[in-house]
């Protein structure tokens, strides 16, 4: 177990865990830069204007860096992201502790989801090509109507645990992830390392981590008959 880089272990424990996958759980960063530069290219959008959009859905980034253009070409657009990222899982790996962690909780009969900015589709596929389980409850972009960073994903994710937000700690390595685990409700927001600067996580987490690996569940959660 390691110390945390900033903030604090909250003085309570948990019924339910909701991570984030990309980032927190399993390393895609590889192949999500090759398949939106691809995109980019191919719909001449400079890539600088993607800075800022990690732990946020597809729709929402082509919402903003194409504002200017017709709904019909957003569509495809929209359509063709999927395409490349369902297509390339190279590199896709899981990331360390993630493993572990989830066999934890599974362990010791804490409930937990991952709940993900990716569409159905793709999040089965990086979880497929990073070999990590696919748990009971999955919430995925594509179950829910508005994305990250609005509080819909968490929210549904607890219902599904049969949970409220507030028994539950969000793990999350982006800002827009910790800004919809806040807008949820969510008892506690836990951050680790891996694409976003400490700093910038410490924010908005209540307490960050190098990596889930660094992280005492025991401490943190309890099981629910």
């Amino acid at each position: 177990m390691g110390a945390p880089l900033a903030g604090r272990l909250p003085e309570r424990s948990f019924a339910g865990v909701l991570f984030d996958m990309d980032g927190t759980l399993i390393d895609s960063m590889s192949a999500v830069e090759r398949s939106w530069l691809r995109w980019s290219e191919e719909f001449g959008i400079d890539p600088v204007a993607l800075a800022g959009s990690h732990g946020r859905t597809s729709a929402n980034t082509i919402a903003v860096v194409m504002a200017g253009r017709s709904e019909g070409e957003r569509l495809r657009a929209h359509s063709r992201i999927a395409e490349i990222e369902v297509a390339d899982t190279e590199g896709v790996v899981v990331l360390p502790g993630a493993l572990e962690a989830l066999e934890s909780l599974t362990r010791r009969g804490v409930r937990h989801a991952i709940v993900t900015s990716c569409e159905r589709d793709l999040a089965a596929a990086r979880l497929a090509a990073s070999g990590l389980p696919r748990p009971e409850v999955l919430v995925t972009a594509s179950d829910v109507g508005h994305g990250k960073p609005g509080p819909e994903p968490y929210v549904r994710g607890a219902a599904l645990l049969g949970l409220s937000p507030g028994d539950c700690l969000v793990v999350e390595d982006a800002t827009a992830g910790l800004v919809s685990g806040r807008a949820a409700g969510a008892g506690g927001l836990l951050a680790v390392l891996g694409t976003t600067p400490v700093e910038v996580l410490a924010a908005d987490a209540d307490v960050v981590f190098g990596s889930v690996a660094d992280v005492d569940w025991p401490r943190l959660t309890h099981p629910t008959p």
